[in-house]
């Protein structure tokens, strides 16, 4: 397995320390995968209602078309603006 180094803030690094147990290379690995998950879309709407949980899952079924476009709208603006300064750094 190839291994890769970053570099953290400091106060990020002090936090860490204090959780010498967690291994902190699985959390990054998954952190990871997860975020290349997103980004390549593989996340099925069963996985996401699933991790959501069974009321909201309820709730959305009973959302009308408009109200759900709406939401729609502003989590994508929402996310393009967090991706985006994600990655204008």
């Amino acid at each position: 397995m190839p291994n890769i180094t970053l570099s953290i803030p400091e106060e990020v690094y002090r936090k860490m320390k204090r959780y010498s147990e967690v291994k902190w290379s699985e959390v990054a690995r998954k952190a990871i995968m997860e975020y290349l998950r997103k980004l390549e879309g593989t996340v099925s709407s069963e996985e996401l209602l699933e991790e959501l949980g069974e009321d909201f899952a309820r709730e959305l079924r009973e959302i009308s078309l408009e109200k759900a476009a709406n939401y729609y709208e502003k989590a994508r603006e929402a996310e393009w603006k967090r991706y985006s300064t994600i990655h204008a750094r």
